[in-house]
């Protein structure tokens, strides 16, 4: 993890030039922009939000805005929100060059909370758990697979007919998984690096496939 001070003090000497500010959309993933390091701590300082467009939170899978929803719709119309970096997810992404992370809570331009994004969608059940005098305990499995061909092959293949890494089933395999493990090492120690908390790695039940256990 990384504290506001001591990320100004890497801006200063170059340590750190990019930060990238970011939410999580409906499918999982971060969007959001890159900041100069500089710009970025002067935003934080001026208390400042980066801004945002709502379909971003209307999207599917391949980026086009979906019809129907609420927040942001042809019908309704399109307008932006406010990022609000929490300072608490500061950290560096030790496989990016010279670059921080802040994940953010969406907001709409009077403070309010944007309250269909998952990670209000998160707080708001975390509270409902407190208050039933509950402490809500996770850890994250996340399975993926290796595959030969390069992203724009795989996109070319209509990602059909794809080849796993190894072509063994690879559950609790520690000499098949051992042609993966120069990836699946630097995944372990890169998350490490960002303050995320890695228990295990091991093959899955298919060949290419891998698991990576998080806390």
């Amino acid at each position: 993890m990384l504290s506001f001070e001591e990320l100004k003090s890497e801006v200063e000497t170059s340590a750190i030039d990019t930060v990238v500010v970011a939410f999580t959309d409906m499918q999982g993933r971060l969007l959001g922009k890159r900041l100069h390091g500089e710009f970025f701590v002067e935003e934080i300082e001026a208390e400042h939000s980066v801004e945002g467009c709502n379909y971003l939170l209307a999207l599917d899978m391949e980026m086009d805005p979906v019809p129907g929803y609420e927040i942001a719709s042809w019908e309704r119309g399109y307008g932006d929100f406010t990022m609000a970096p929490d300072l608490a997810t500061l950290r560096r992404i030790p496989w990016l060059e010279a670059t921080a992370l802040v994940l953010c809570d969406v907001q709409w331009h009077d403070g309010t909370p944007v309250e269909p994004s998952p990670r209000q969608v998160l707080k708001a059940q975390m509270e409902r758990a407190a208050g039933l005098g509950l402490t809500p305990m996770m850890g994250s499995e996340l399975e993926l697979y290796l595959l030969r061909e390069t992203y724009q092959e795989a996109w070319a293949q209509r990602y059909e007919d794809l080849t796993p890494s190894v072509p063994y089933i690879l559950d609790y395999h520690v000499l098949a998984s051992t042609y993966d493990e120069d990836l699946i090492r630097q995944i372990r120690n890169g998350m490490h690096g960002a303050g995320i908390r890695v228990e295990t790695s091991k093959g899955e039940a298919w060949p290419g496939q891998h698991e990576v256990n998080f806390r």
